[in-house]
């Protein structure tokens, strides 16, 4: 009987345990086969929180760099990028003057909403020109995407992307440019990892970088997508009767009481119907179309049916479209269709109240608890062709009627033929309605709430719009189970079960949810099996392949062909239906086949991977099986208690719908099914929603009308139809008028429960509590088949309290479990029985909560009453009471194990009852035993502990996997012998502290790898040996093959050169780079820009990440106090962590092995904690270099900061505030810190970035906090970072205090090796393994072939591991306030050095680069084929009056114009004219850095950094009005095509082609001359050549352009002749000279000197080769007198 409960306090935890019935039977016949077999993953009904993820409001922040802009269509424009979130817009800069402006600005939107509210708002880029305060400016283009596409994307983010602008108003237009942006979604607890990158030549392909997922084309077309609207059914009531009362007596009419209309949202757009006054069946008949780019980046379309009102309208039900499941995108794919189909709305309860607490659910947020609608509607997409005449050219959102889809057959048969043909007169009938059955039996309903469990309680049971309510008024009939405790209630349904039937009609679709089911079926057994290949992967219990191959049976796909096109002719099928079967059975034919190559390929060491691509399977076979075409609604169960509805369960249709065939019936048709009943909307959420409102075992079945003999044939054997008189029935049914039935119950078998609740020890106030009980339920009695029990038992639910000795327990969590039943008949023994101990997870709403260890049998009572039963054997335990201990068979076999722990430290202790912790201890304790540690004499003064290692004994399982818990608490030793419990922690798995003793076989030295680390298996496995048996093979051979091996390195070390020399040819259109770099240039940015390749190790994330957060001996362990959260997300545990203990432990099976105690130099105090260091408190130097911030959170309204950096250790404080940078969300700090600190008392080290505000406080933008202890003990050697290479001076020269020789040396010492011994040849010997180092260093060689030793040390067997190299490593920054959620990241390291070595030298400097001041010079010569502007006014004939503008981008303000060349009749112009720009340049970022104030209001000048461009333009002057602006190049001093030397060879390709001719740099040329083509976009967007310009280049250092000045124009120093119009004054000179190896060295110069001596220079070495020339980089002074003797 369900009622019965056993509650069971024991010490402050209590354990409730419930019965339930199987969720599904199981087909293998119960528990049998031997006990390896039956490891049965635990019974998984989690009880879903109330609302699904979409419910719960999240923080979320939008992070958006907008970088610049390409190739924007327009001239001469004033660009500015809106960015838009929702209703959230924020600007851009304007950049004056440019078609490709640059910004590299950041912009941050927070968000407070539901996850899937923020996935659907619309990202939308625009750029706008010439906008201002006044005007709005013109729309250039836009770019739309939604949220949701950003968050799918790998690591939720586009980095350095190009969106692709398109204009609103006009499809028929082309691309009108590209935004360069970086968009990512950061949620809490992501970390947004960006790829470290020098310069940004890489994205410069536009086409190769677009923004788009991947798989979307990178040519996208306009579409329409057309929804068409016909009519909805089955709409509620929008208001109270008593208003239909008040209008009908004024009125006089009886009026439905609602005024529906249809709103569909598509990226970002909104359509809405026309309103349907007064109609609960409203028919429309109109159609929404939308323009939008296809295929579109917006993943859903959002349906509504609102009711119009005159306040404000409300929805009445919202259905989402998912656009990937209309569509398929493959090669034989289709475009998004559906329908026409009826769309099913859920939402809130049918009934009228005047403040709907549930009106989220009509939102479509969360789930919703009743049906609200159905609405018929249909989805077509056509993409259109958008080079004919008669196409709209706009994209705003029209709303059309269509034609009505005919009836026939008096409403009861519906036409749906296509609904775009007019006037033909359908006369088949399409759509057949049938009258479905709906049949259910409440078998029990039980643990029913106390609150509600004293007044009637009744359900109702609904399906779409047609319901049913059976009350049991049962107030005096129910009983009150175990008082003062939680109480559960249950209804009597005993002999009599209460039933329910529903007659309604719907139109035949079965075979969509046919199909479901079948693929719904291949998924479970799919699932089924994956679990049970994670649990053995987990337990390593043998042969998981094996499994793995057995699970991919279940692709057998032909019974699905044959089932699927059994109803291929069947009426009413849409085209989405035929299409979907098609792709269905496409892919699961692709799936069929990759099954069988898996299985050919799964192996014991591949079995991970292949295991990861059949979850692929998984989630592509439930994809596939969500059918997105509805047909009939699902079936609410409500509980109602005094007509107030309480709580629901929601069973979808297709679970329980019926069909002959038994592949297609679902999976809980006909069957008991337990159902618990949860409390709707958000009441569901936190604590409340833990709580179980009723648990329901429910018999469904969902069938045809004409089918319903077949509803009874599922029952347990026994029950039969009582068709009651119509006079004193039990049930109350309110559709039907046929006579009522109950369920009678003639056989019941008696059985009796063990659950034996393990293990071996009980404690009070613990997070781990071991009861051994066995409890005993005497005559249970359960109705059904003794066979069907047997394979099928009912599920028990088990509850765990936390019982407190003043108010009532509270709940801890729950867990379900199947007992394995033994008949009267069978043989209690193996391979069945007993039964073997499992760990069964516990769960509080969706977050797990602990594990309960136990095992359940259940045994029938036969003839000879309990006599026949298993003995309890074992006494009594008199200590506790006549409690019974878990039996001899079930009780694991036990050991004795030897726990060691190394007690290291406390630190951070916070303050308990506002007292601060001065005297704390640590107690450990296992399985009832357990050990204390030294007292802290004095916490304050040195936290660590004085008595290194204790160890205690203790009787544990022989299997690893049942090991109790190891509780680590901490207390606090107060006056007169008082104790405070300051925190705790559970130690929840001691594998990964199993020490394993050595093998016999092995070299002693070889043997010894655990004895540093207690985890030996996993830390082998991180240095690269999978054990150590392979370790000491690979050793032998290592000796045997000394000499090969050197040859093998030396091979290795001369493919290392080749890949050197392969990484420096040069791509195609990129500058030639010189071979030397010249050394006196170099600095420690050098070696950070170029450590993508291989001189610095650049991480982007946290050190401790890559390194196991420095665990490899000493693990720290986090105290906790109070209790959990009600969130499922561990993160807010942070603020009940109360402090951490250090230590360690090492743990194994008695006796141990003698060898090792007599090991040389082993001390017994220490135990297996051989060679640890020493625990005093020691002085250290702390180098602290902080690099750079990037993307931080704005602080200030103007959306920038102004950040600087403060160093926390301990007491000490270093604010750098007065070194603010101003107006920077991306700093570079370029800062060095030092700071004495003693460990242990100072070991946490906080960098903080602040903004820094002229008035007020500054505020913390984020944090990160580093544990340098662990980094100063751990073996990787955190200390200071291993260098590349060993410098004795220099920007890389060698940092540590200790030279590689000194520190190979001691490791070698620590780690008992043999060795260093240096040899000749370059050869240094380590533990009988040889490494080569290069031979051609002459100075000090010892020192480079140690360094090689270091670089490979975690090759050295035993003691090895990685090293850490010298490296800056990237942290998330974080803010108290905002828990989980970056705020940017900091790029630092931090360098330690102890006091009692030498002292480290000066701080190596990386303060920011100062950028270099240079000079450029631009002459302009003459201009040809400038188009004709003006037209004469007396001969008609064209001329313009032609002048140059010039400036370096973002100085526009410094543009310099030429003087007019006036009436050019054939665009000639001569000018000799010249431009001085003076700049700031940064070589390394290749970026000119910019100071000014960003308005007359700033305090101070903002630096911004800027490629270095120059930009040309030529223009037509105008007496009277605006001069017209005729081209423009814009040429990138980095890389940009060498000039032409005629004004005939240059051509448009010079601008169009750009990326395949060969470019030079200003920064390596410093002087060049030659013709640029002007460009400018006509009429059709298309590249036109507008004229040609002579210009020469040419850049200067700041110091030569002091020695040598020139004047702006024609004016002094050095001034220009006045240009000869019409005349060209300079003439083309070549020489050429004698014939050489390969032909003609043609020295071109560049213009006459005073002296009539040429001068010339070009490239050195062969860096350039054209069709017919060779340049050379060479310099020649020569008189023309010697030309011809000239010789190269």
């Amino acid at each position: 009987d369900s009622g019965l409960r056993v509650e069971l306090v024991k010490d402050k935890v209590v354990v409730n345990t419930f019965f339930a019935r199987r969720e599904e039977r199981r087909k293998d016949g119960g528990m049998r086969g031997s006990r390896e077999e039956r490891k049965k993953a635990p019974v998984r009904i989690q009880l879903e929180d109330s609302v699904k993820a979409g419910g719960e409001e999240q923080n979320l922040t939008i992070s958006i760099t907008v970088v610049e802009a390409r190739q924007l269509l327009g001239l001469n424009m004033d660009p500015v990028v809106c960015v838009e979130i929702g209703d959230d817009k924020k600007y851009t800069s304007m950049k004056e003057s440019t078609n490709c402006p640059y910004y590299n600005e950041y912009f941050v939107f927070d968000f407070h909403v539901p996850p899937d509210v923020m996935f659907d708002k619309i990202l939308k880029l625009s750029v706008i020109h010439s906008k201002n305060l006044l005007r709005s400016g013109t729309l250039v283009g836009t770019f739309k995407l939604d949220i949701g596409t950003v968050y799918s994307q790998p690591e939720h983010q586009f980095y350095h992307k190009w969106a692709t602008l398109s204009d609103p108003d006009d499809i028929t237009a082309s691309c009108k440019g590209y935004i360069k942006c970086d968009i990512a979604v950061v949620g809490k607890g992501d970390n947004i990892k960006t790829p470290h990158k020098a310069n940004e030549t890489d994205e410069d392909d536009i086409e190769g970088n677009l923004l788009l997922p991947e798989g979307v084309p990178l040519e996208r077309q306009w579409a329409r997508f057309y929804v068409k609207i016909y009519r909805a059914e089955g709409l509620p009531k929008m208001n109270t009767s008593i208003m239909a009362n008040v209008k009908k007596a004024f009125i006089g009419e009886n009026r439905d009481l609602v005024d529906p209309y249809v709103q569909v949202l598509f990226a970002g757009q909104r359509g809405k119907t026309s309103v349907q006054k007064s109609s609960y069946e409203p028919i429309w008949n109109e159609q929404v179309v939308f323009t939008e780019m296809f295929p579109p980046l917006c993943k859903r379309m959002k349906v509504q049916i609102r009711d119009s009102d005159k306040v404000n309208d409300v929805a009445i039900g919202t259905h989402f479209i998912d656009l990937r499941k209309i569509a398929n995108d493959g090669d034989k794919g289709f475009l998004p269709t559906m329908g026409p189909a009826w769309v099913n709305m859920y939402g809130s309860t049918r009934q009228y109240t005047l403040m709907d607490e549930h009106q989220d659910l009509n939102e479509g947020l969360g789930e919703g608890v009743s049906f609200r609608a159905r609405l018929l509607i249909s989805v077509a997409v056509e993409i259109l062709d958008t080079t004919s005449t008669e196409i709209v050219s706009s994209t705003e959102v029209q709303v059309e009627p269509v034609s009505n889809i005919s009836e026939v057959s008096r409403g009861r048969e519906i036409n749906e033929a296509n609904p775009n043909v007019l006037n033909i007169s359908i006369k088949k009938p399409v759509w057949k309605i049938e009258e479905f059955f709906l049949f259910g039996s409440f078998l029990e309903a039980t643990m029913i709430d106390r609150k509600i469990g004293d007044k009637p309680i009744s359900f109702e049971v609904t399906i779409g719009k047609y319901y049913t309510q059976g009350y049991t008024q049962l107030k005096g009939c129910l009983i009150l189970l175990v008082p003062n405790f939680r109480n559960y209630f249950h209804l009597p349904y005993f002999e009599k079960k209460p039933c329910i039937y529903i007659k309604s009609w719907w139109q035949d679709q079965r075979r969509r949810l046919y199909n479901s089911n079948i693929m719904d079926k291949i998924a479970d057994k799919l699932e089924e099996g994956l679990n049970d290949v994670q649990e053995i992967i987990k337990t390593e219990t043998a042969y998981p392949e094996r499994r793995l191959r057995g699970c991919l049976c279940v692709f057998t796909f032909s019974r699905f062909v044959t089932l699927a096109n059994k109803d291929q002719n069947q009426a009413g099928r849409t085209k989405l239906d035929k299409e979907r079967l098609k792709s269905c059975m496409r892919e699961m034919e692709s799936m069929g086949q990759l099954a069988k190559l898996i299985r050919s390929q799964v192996k014991r060491n591949t079995v991970r991977d292949k295991l990861k691509m059949v979850q692929n399977f998984l989630h592509r076979l439930r994809f596939l099986a969500d059918e997105p075409q509805h047909s009939i609604p699902d079936v609410f169960v409500w509980m109602m208690s005094n007509n107030k509805r309480i709580a629901y369960a929601r069973i979808p249709s297709k679970d329980i719908l019926y069909s002959i065939v038994d592949e297609e019936t679902g999976k809980d048709c006909g069957k008991v099914k337990a159902v618990f009943l949860r409390l709707p909307g958000k009441k569901g959420f936190g604590p409340a929603g833990w709580t179980v409102q009723a648990k329901m075992e429910m018999y469904l079945w969902l069938g045809l009308n004409k089918q319903r003999k077949d509803f009874l044939s599922g029952l347990p054997n026994g029950f039969e139809e009582n068709k009651a008189p119509r006079t004193g029935s039990c049930l109350h049914l309110s559709t039907s008028c046929t006579p009522l039935i109950s369920l009678d119950y003639n056989s019941k078998s008696v059985y009796s429960l063990y659950p034996p609740v393990s293990l071996v020890y009980n404690s009070k106030s613990t997070l781990c509590p071991t009861w051994d009980q066995l409890l005993v339920f005497d005559d249970v009695e359960l109705f059904g088949e003794a066979g069907e029990l047997r394979d099928d038992p009912p599920i028990i639910v088990v509850e765990v309290y936390d019982q407190d000795t003043v108010g009532k327990a509270e709940f801890i969590g729950r867990t379900f479990a199947k007992p394995i039943t033994k008949m009267c008949d069978e043989h209690y023994g193996p391979p069945r029985f007993p039964p073997q101990l499992e760990y069964y997870q516990i769960y509080r709403g969706n977050s797990t909560a602990g594990d309960l260890l136990a095992a359940f049998e259940l045994l029938q009572i036969g003839q000879g009453g309990r006599a026949e039963l298993p003995a309890i054997n074992g006494p009594t335990d008199s200590d506790r009471g006549p409690i019974l201990p878990v039996p001899m068979g079930i009780r694991p076999v036990l050991s004795r194990y030897r726990i060691e722990v190394l007690f290291w430290g406390l630190r951070d202790l916070k303050r308990v009852n506002l007292a601060q912790v001065d005297r704390p201890r640590v107690d450990i304790e296992c399985a009832g035993r357990g050990v204390q540690s030294a007292l802290i004499v004095n916490f304050k003064k040195n936290p660590n502990f004085s008595t290194l290692v204790k160890w205690f004994e203790v009787d544990l399982p022989e299997n690893e996997l049942l090991h109790p818990p190891l509780n680590i608490r901490v207390v606090d030793c107060r006056a007169f012998g008082r104790y405070t419990l300051v925190g705790s922690h559970a130690v929840t798995s001691l594998r990964r502290f199993i020490y394993s003793p050595p093998d016999k076989t092995q070299n002693n030295w070889a043997s010894t790898v655990a004895w540093i680390c207690p985890s030996s298996f996993e830390r082998a496995s991180q240095c690269g040996q999978t054990s150590i048996a392979i370790c000491n093979i690979y050793l032998l051979c290592q000796v045997a093959l000394l000499f090969v091996c050197s040859d093998a390195l030396s091979y290795l070390q001369n493919e290392e050169k080749e890949e050197k020399k392969k990484k420096k040819k040069k791509k195609k259109g990129e500058v030639e780079e010189d071979d030397e770099t010249d050394e006196r240039i170099l600095d420690w940015w050098s070696k950070y820009f170029a450590s993508i390749e291989t001189l610095m190790e650049v991480y982007n994330k946290e050190l401790e990440a890559e390194y196991d957060n420095f665990e490899d001996w000493l693990h720290t362990f986090n105290l906790y106090r109070g209790k959990a959260g009600d969130d499922d997300e561990a993160a807010l545990d942070d603020d009940r962590i109360v402090g951490r203990f250090k230590g360690s432990m090492c743990m194994y099976k008695l006796p141990l092995s003698e060898e090792i105690t007599r090991e040389a130099g082993f001390d017994p105090n220490m135990g297996m904690f051989q060679s640890i260091p020493h625990n005093d408190p020691i002085n250290v130097l702390v180098r602290v270099f902080v690099v750079r911030a990037t993307d931080l959170h704005p602080a200030d309204v103007n959306g920038k900061a102004d950040p600087y950096v403060v160093i926390k250790l301990g007491k000490s404080e270093l604010k750098d505030k007065e070194n603010y940078i101003s107006k920077q969300l991306n700093p570079v700090f370029g800062k060095a810190f030092d700071i004495e600190a003693t460990f242990p008392m100072e070991s946490m080290l906080t960098v903080s970035v602040y903004d820094w505000d002229l008035v007020g406080t500054d505020d913390l933008i984020g944090e990160t906090k580093i544990d340098l202890e662990n980094r100063y003990y751990s073996k990787h050697r955190a200390t200071c970072g291993i260098a590349n290479n060993y410098s004795v001076h220099g920007y890389n020269m060698w940092r540590d205090p200790m030279k590689p020789s000194q520190i190979l040396a001691k490791l070698c010492k620590e780690g008992k090796l043999d060795g260093p011994h240096y040899g000749p040849g370059g050869r240094v010997k380590v533990a009988n393994r040889i490494f080569m180092g290069a031979t051609e260093i002459e100075d000090e060689t010892d020192e480079h072939l140690a360094l090689t030793v270091l670089k490979h040390w975690e090759e050295i067997p035993r003691v090895g591991c990685k090293l850490i190299p010298e490296h800056v490593e990237t942290r998330p920054l974080l803010h108290p306030e905002k828990p989980g959620i970056e705020q940017g990241r900091i790029e630092m390291w931090v360098d330690m050095f102890p006091m009692d070595m030498p002292a480290p030298g000066p701080a190596i400097d990386i303060s920011p680069r100062k950028p270099k001041k240079y000079e450029l010079r631009v002459v302009i010569w003459n201009t040809d084929e400038v188009i004709l502007e003006d037209d004469d006014y007396f001969t008609g004939e064209k001329s313009s009056d032609i002048f140059v503008r010039g400036w370096l981008k973002g100085q526009q303000e410094d543009k310099q114009d030429t003087d007019v060349h006036y009436h050019s009749l054939t665009g000639e112009g001569n000018f000799n004219w010249r431009f001085v720009f003076p700049f700031d340049y940064l070589m390394a970022e290749e970026k000119i850095v910019i100071s000014k104030k960003e308005s007359m209001f700033s305090w101070d000048e903002t630096e911004y950094k800027i490629p270095a461009r120059l930009t040309l333009q030529v223009w037509d002057a105008d007496h009277f009005s605006a001069d017209d602006f005729l081209g423009a190049i814009e040429l990138d001093l980095n890389r940009f095509p060498r000039g032409a030397k005629t004004s005939k060879q240059c051509s448009i390709g010079m601008v169009q082609n750009e990326a395949e001719l060969p470019c030079i740099s200003i920064f390596k040329q410093k002087r060049v001359k030659g013709w640029w083509p002007f460009v400018a976009r006509d009429e059709n967007d298309e590249m036109e050549l507008t004229g040609k310009v002579e210009a020469e280049l040419h850049l200067m250092s700041a110091e030569e352009a002091e020695k040598s000045p020139v004047g702006l124009g024609r004016n002094e120093p050095d001034p220009l002749e006045k240009p000869k119009q019409n005349e060209h004054n300079h003439k083309k000179n070549d020489i050429k000279g004698g014939k050489e190896n390969n032909g003609a060295v043609r020295l071109s110069y560049i213009h006459p000197l005073p002296s009539g001596v040429l001068f010339t220079r070009h490239q050195k070495n062969c860096a350039s080769v054209t069709r017919d020339r060779i340049f050379f980089k060479c310099q020649f002074t020569f008189k023309p007198s010697h030309c011809a003797s000239i010789r190269s």
